[in-house]
């Protein structure tokens, strides 16, 4: 399960890309309850969306030609530099060269071999978020794309990640980071192919809540929109996909209780 237990190849921060911050701001508080902390002078724009003063996701304004607005995953890495010339060996590429955030850590965007962009931080003083698998946290996270396997393969080079197979009504593929086995399982794999809505590759973060209907009430009362609607999953909970105003995805769960 994903866990502030950090360990090489798991998911250890996420922001979100925005053209109006303070309309980001206003939405995500009012949809997920959290507040905005600014980084500071130095940080360029960027700060922290929190809960009880602890950290859950970076936000930051969408720079003029960076793209879509937008949420990046980034997965733990012991060496920024080595995981990029990795990507570029496994037919990825490096879209944000690795960069010394002051003494924090180290960040880098990749892409892997379908396109979809992803982060990687190496850990200085700030080894990820505070907080995980909490209401108003990040608590899984997926990945739609063309081909599973060729995507299972990139990850594996990558990151060390690892796949298993589960059939909660159907096949689904899970990814953990290597030697972690079920217990280090924090996200999993979807082909395009298979969804219904969905049409362009990327990674999908979900936030855990304690009422899935009530958020997606409150997403269509301050302007976003709901791209899949609450439903029940089979042995993972309720959980309903969504989008911000300006059109960042992601999506909502309320995780089942976990057997045992």
């Amino acid at each position: 399960m994903l866990t502030t237990r950090f360990v090489d190849g798991s998911p250890n921060w996420v922001d979100v890309t925005a053209p109006d911050l303070d309309g980001a701001i206003s939405f995500y508080g009012g949809v997920l309850g959290w507040t905005f902390r600014p980084a500071g002078p130095e940080a360029g724009g960027y700060g922290f969306f929190q809960l009880d003063g602890r950290t859950v996701t970076g936000a930051v304004r969408a720079a003029p030609g960076q793209g879509p607005p937008s949420w990046t995953v980034y997965f733990r890495s012991p060496d920024a530099e080595a995981t990029a010339r990795a990507a570029e060996r496994a037919h990825g590429r490096v879209l944000f060269q690795p960069v010394d955030v002051m003494d924090r850590g180290t960040m880098a965007v990749l892409a892997d071999r379908a396109g979809v962009p992803f982060g990687v931080w190496q850990p200085g003083r700030t080894g990820g978020v505070d907080v995980a698998a909490e209401p108003g946290a990040l608590s899984w996270v997926e990945l739609y794309t063309p081909d599973v396997a060729a995507a299972a393969a990139f990850y594996d080079a990558v990151l060390g990640l690892e796949t298993s197979a589960v059939f909660p009504g159907g096949a689904y593929t899970c990814l953990n980071p290597a030697g972690t086995g079920e217990d280090g399982v924090f996200g999993g794999v979807v082909p395009l192919a298979d969804d219904p809505v969905e049409t362009q590759a990327f990674w999908l973060p979900y936030f855990e809540v304690t009422d899935v209907d009530a958020v997606v009430a409150a997403t269509r009362r301050l302007g976003g929109t709901v791209r899949v609607p609450a439903a029940d999953v089979p042995g993972a909970g309720r959980a309903a996909r969504l989008a911000d105003p300006f059109g960042a995805r992601f999506a909502v769960i309320r995780s089942a209780p976990r057997e045992g």
